[in-house]
């Protein structure tokens, strides 16, 4: 069965590479028009966007910064003149062991980044989506969020985890507003922000924890998140879906 996207306007988060380049280049193949938010690499955006067609585009922020949130936003907004889907993608991974002078500042930019821009970019969905009969939020957490993670990502995994009660709050606070809400939980996935962590322990070292015997790219997750935004899974509202391989099972 082909999911038919046209006419849905999608934004993406952490969309110019890894995980939300593969969501967004499966959105633009269904036919969506995809929001591809960047943070620094304009140039990887915009060669997206020209790949993707269906007059995408790229639009720039610092997730970090509350104000750029709502910038994003209303940019998109104003551009696409609605949104029907939104995916929170983007996320850091900070290496911060307790002895460190950054522990702190890591923790904090960790949660703004990964757990306060989602809420806040949720709010401004749910509010539009309350005018316009619906919408749907995905949320991409990890399987961090229950198995926990190392010493040197307590933040990671705690600001995973809070992903987690953020979105089936959603769900069942607005399902009557028409708007669901899904969370989609990756284990090691080759990205480039894991590619040095690959790189330092083998791709046998990671490949060993995994029930199959390839590890998880991109392109595993995406038709997922296009079903999802189909509409056609309302019904798994405030669901986690687990997309690691087998390696955490709950």
């Amino acid at each position: 069965m082909k999911i038919d996207l046209t006419g849905k306007n999608i934004l993406v988060t952490g969309a110019s590479r890894g995980i939300g380049r593969g969501i967004a280049e499966a959105l633009g193949k269904s036919g969506a028009t995809v929001g591809v938010h960047y943070r620094k690499n304009k140039a990887q955006a915009e060669k997206l966007v020209e790949a993707i067609g269906n007059s995408s585009k790229a639009f720039q922020a610092d997730l970090e910064k509350p104000d750029d949130c709502q910038r994003l936003f209303e940019e998109v907004t104003e551009t696409f003149g609605s949104v029907e889907v939104l995916v929170n993608n983007a996320g850091i991974f900070l290496n911060s062991p307790l002895e460190s002078d950054r522990w702190l500042a890591d923790w904090n930019t960790t949660l703004d980044v990964n757990l306060r821009a989602t809420a806040l970019l949720s709010r401004l969905a749910i509010l539009q989506f309350q005018q316009r009969g619906g919408g749907r939020i995905i949320n991409i957490s990890s399987r961090a969020a229950f198995r926990g993670d190392n010493p040197e990502h307590l933040a990671y995994a705690a600001s995973k985890a809070g992903m987690v009660a953020l979105t089936r709050s959603i769900a069942r606070g607005y399902g009557k507003d028409g708007i669901t809400a899904f969370l989609i939980a990756p284990g090691w996935v080759r990205t480039d922000m894991n590619r040095e962590t690959i790189e330092r322990y083998g791709e046998e070292a990671i490949t060993k924890d995994l029930a199959l015997n390839t590890l998880t790219e991109p392109k595993d997750l995406a038709p997922m998140i296009v079903l999802l935004a189909s509409g056609l899974a309302d019904h798994a509202t405030g669901t986690t879906i687990d997309i690691n391989a087998g390696s955490y099972v709950h």
